[in-house]
């Protein structure tokens, strides 16, 4: 991970396609465009590569969760769970929609606790957001037969895990809507974009109207379309689009290096008995983007991460339990409601209520949690230094802790 480590001459290719037109909108200018439609043929892509039957590229993975909310007519009064360990954009899209984020714990699998989604539920409850963090999936069969069970929405947000896979099936392609990012540090990256996915017809045709100002695209040129609902400008640009369309081509060589390495560091991490191991449901599916491994407790991963610090080898290594942008525990702006335009009261109240609660059975957790991004481009070399590295500073302070 990611995708940029991987970029060349096919994303020069698909770009120059644009630029020698110079149309760089993916709607409209039939004529001038000459038949270069990238943002077309990666939604094609999108569709073939991971099975859904449509797909929505919008310009951010942010955009893909705002619109497929819109199109699943999530908004005011609904609540929304997720889990408390995500990335803010998790939340933000709920806002933005007007609903209400309702943060439940996780589990060793780092992503949501079935059991703590039930105890959410309310009659409010519209939507189970189960975010694939990591690389990895959350108990899907669960959160399906939880969904059933209430009758609630099923909208996966698969932004961090773009080709893992559960029991066969791609993440973000089982509920009834998926979303992916394109951001610069994803899988596959586009520079900035996100993607819609679903099995749908309406939810895809709401979607594309959401995405461009509620235009219906069914006109013969844009100013020939009707407005059936109001939409917004979420529009990934055709630059944009050429990009990831070189690298979806990429994606089975970026896996297969992502699960080369990450098996091997695993391997290393796996002689220290202090060492575990996230839980993963389905093995096989995992997309090995990160190892995500725990120590027994607290105070240790505290000091096996200032150790790494010290030695200037912190970087790669993600401690989430203090990290701004996707753990609870310091989304302050979060829980004191922090908006540049005003929320309605009962709105605010709700949404400081429920960032504010007690997330104990989280942080035991991800107080004890670091994540090893696993890179492309390490060389044998380079990988078997970063195993020596870990290994060597994890075994120098469980024994300064006289652990074992």
């Amino acid at each position: 991970m990611p995708g940029f480590e991987f970029f060349g001459n096919e994303e020069r290719k698909e770009v120059n396609d644009v630029l020698e037109t110079g149309i760089l909108m993916r709607y409209g200018f039939d004529g001038p465009r000459k038949g270069i439609w990238k943002a077309r043929e990666l939604e094609e892509a999108i569709c073939q590569t991971f099975g859904c039957k449509h797909a929505q590229l919008v310009s951010s993975g942010t955009a893909a969760l705002t619109t497929a909310m819109g199109a699943l007519g999530i908004g005011y009064g609904d609540e929304v769970i997720l889990p408390a360990f995500t990335f803010v954009a998790s939340f933000e899209a709920v806002l933005s929609v007007g609903a209400v984020p309702v943060f439940v714990d996780v589990d060793d699998s780092l992503t949501l606790d079935p059991q703590a989604v039930r105890n959410a539920i309310t009659q409010k409850t519209k939507c189970i957001m189960p975010v694939h963090m990591c690389g990895s999936m959350a108990d899907m069969d669960a959160l399906q037969a939880i969904c059933k069970e209430f009758d609630l929405l099923l909208l996966e947000d698969a932004c961090q895990s773009i080709g893992a896979t559960y029991k066969g099936k791609k993440l973000g392609t089982i509920g009834d809507a998926g979303t992916f990012s394109f951001d610069f540090v994803k899988t596959i990256t586009c520079a900035e974009g996100g993607a819609v996915m679903t099995n749908r017809e309406d939810i895809y045709l709401s979607s594309d109207g959401y995405s461009d100002h509620g235009h219906d695209h069914n006109g013969v040129d844009r100013g020939a379309d009707l407005h059936p609902f109001i939409g917004y400008n979420f529009r990934i640009s055709e630059l944009h689009a050429a990009v990831g369309l070189a690298q979806i081509k990429k994606l089975n060589h970026f896996l297969a290096i992502q699960k080369k390495n990450h098996t091997a560091l695993k391997n290393a991490l796996a002689t220290i008995p202090e060492v575990s191991f996230r839980r993963i449901h389905d093995e096989s599916g995992d997309s090995c983007t990160f190892l995500s491994w725990f120590l027994p407790t607290e105070e240790i991963t505290k000091a096996v991460v200032d150790e790494l610090k010290a030695q200037q080898i912190l970087a790669g290594n993600f401690y989430w339990f203090v990290n701004n942008w996707h753990y609870i525990s310091k989304w302050d702006h979060l829980k004191n409601a922090l908006t540049l335009h005003g929320l309605h009261p009962d709105l605010k109240a709700a949404v400081m209520h429920h960032a504010t609660k007690d997330f104990s059975a989280s942080d035991a957790i991800m107080s004890r949690c670091i994540s090893t991004a696993i890179g492309l481009m390490w060389t044998d070399e380079q990988l078997h230094n970063k195993a020596e590295q870990l290994v060597n500073v994890i075994k120098k302070v469980l024994s300064e802790k006289k652990v074992g």
